[in-house]
């Protein structure tokens, strides 16, 4: 086994910082597109154009809405999709055995990948569903764009949120 081959904490913990700063930076930097894509999936009629939708929303003074669940979800998400990932090929791999494990890679990647998959997303639903509420709330139903405010909303309306 060569040096680079061990994983351990610092590794793991790496692995979990650079999916968080790059899930989280990049999709919070496409929060305007993601604000017209998801007004025009609710209403084809928002806008004609992304350019057009862009321009409505920055009227609207809208360009930034839901901002702050984008950055942390995403950034968890991140965390969980690329270090949870390398835990868990490094766990099935001791489990199967060296040598099986380079035998069968792609498979035990795979495996790996969807397993990181399922807690990342775990991790995003809630700060998804709280980014969509703030950027699709319609008139008298109006969320507040500013995280805290929302997030006591949705306390109020749904119940306890353990995020």
């Amino acid at each position: 086994m060569k040096p680079g081959d061990v994983h351990d904490a610092t590794y793991y913990f790496k692995c979990m910082i650079g999916g968080s700063l790059a899930c989280g930076l990049t999709h919070a930097a496409m929060v305007p597109l993601d604000v017209v894509k998801c007004k025009r999936q609710v209403d084809p009629n928002f806008s004609q154009s992304l350019g057009d939708g862009i321009s409505k929303i920055r009227a609207e003074g809208k360009v930034t809405l839901g901002w702050a669940p984008t950055l942390i979800g995403y950034s968890l998400q991140g965390l969980g999709k690329f270090g949870f990932y390398e835990i868990f090929k490094d766990v099935y791999k001791a489990i199967v055995g060296a040598e099986n494990a380079d035998k069968y890679k792609k498979v035990g990647w795979s495996i790996a990948s969807g397993s990181a998959e399922i807690i990342a997303d775990t991790l995003l639903c809630p700060w998804e569903a709280i980014k969509l509420k703030i950027q699709l709330s319609r008139a008298g139903s109006e969320y507040p764009s500013q995280l805290g405010a929302a997030l006591a909303k949705l306390r109020a309306e749904e119940g306890t949120v353990d995020i």
